[in-house]
């Protein structure tokens, strides 16, 4: 990484909607000023009590946030709206789930142990909300990384034998340590944190109050 490379660390849960349409908003950002970055993906649980056959995220959402049915649909239907706008199609349904990600976040470990964590991360991001594919089953998981190019054989055995289950939890301490409650959060040249989707107007702003600290 040069020092005219900015550094963007990202701490995400693929089970959360903000956090695609955050990272979409940064992109159009990122395009838009030509900044030179580097992406780096870290592990976040949004629920990690979430039993492993997961939940109806209609009735999680109430249970959580206590969110009417009403609040709940108007909440997806901007949520579409908003990722129709950056390119990403969210396909909600009544029965659809929310899963226990721990699997998915060791999965991501060992992509990125060979520069794969992005492209496997979005391949995520697309099989929960526009193929509504169920991220808790190991057989699952296995084949979204055989189709981005990595060993569906190797992704497996990772996943069964849980080789990266302590250092995904020490990752996951790590950013709770440093204060990081919710997601999408943003860490831009390792100091300055921004959280939410912000939107791109503020992502491209926040470019610029870096440009000459990069420059």
């Amino acid at each position: 990484m040069t020092e005219q490379t900015l550094r963007i660390d990202i701490i995400s849960d693929v089970m959360c909607p903000w956090c695609i349409i955050g990272y979409r908003q940064l992109a159009q950002a990122l395009e838009a000023t030509g900044t030179p970055h580097e992406i780096h993906w870290h592990p976040f649980e949004l629920n990690p009590e979430m039993p492993p056959e997961g939940q109806n995220m209609r009735e999680h959402i109430a249970e959580k946030y206590g969110s009417t049915p009403e609040q709940s649909a108007q909440s997806r239907q901007q949520m579409t709206a908003l990722g129709q706008s950056l390119g990403f199609d969210f396909a909600f349904a009544e029965d659809m789930r929310m899963h226990n990600t721990f699997a998915a976040h060791q999965l991501l470990h060992w992509a990125g142990e060979q520069g794969q964590t992005h492209a496997l991360e979005m391949a995520l991001f697309t099989a929960h909300f526009t193929h509504r594919r169920d991220l808790s089953d190991p057989q699952v998981l296995a084949d979204i990384a055989g189709e981005t190019g990595l060993d569906r054989a190797e992704a497996l055995a990772v996943l069964n034998d849980g080789r990266y289950a302590e250092v995904t939890r020490e990752h996951e301490r790590f950013w709770l340590r440093q204060g990081v409650r919710g997601v999408p959060a943003m860490v831009f040249d390792r100091k300055h944190l921004v959280t939410g989707a912000q939107g791109v107007e503020n992502y491209t702003s926040v470019l610029d109050q870096l440009a000459p600290q990069e420059a």
